[in-house]
């Protein structure tokens, strides 16, 4: 029985579950292992990225720690 108020489409298991469909119905069942696999190299590579721009961040960080600043004005 459902609660009242609450959409049948409310949780994000839902959703999944209509594009598993949906992606079965455009590209079928032989393109999904091809679709699934480009999609974990996508997300290796941007937590690749991602992790690349902290570690200059970070280097930048502490380039910026070790340089002391000046302490009167530049003539």
């Amino acid at each position: 029985m459902r609660t009242p108020g609450k959409s049948v489409f409310d949780s994000i298991d839902d959703w999944l579950i209509i594009a598993v469909v949906a992606g079965i119905l455009f590209y079928g069942s032989s393109k999904i292992p091809q679709l699934a696999r480009s999609l974990g190299r996508s997300v290796g590579e941007f937590k690749k990225g991602r992790i690349e721009v902290e570690r200059e961040l970070k280097a930048d960080q502490a380039n910026a720690a070790s340089v002391p600043s000046p302490t009167g004005p530049a003539h």
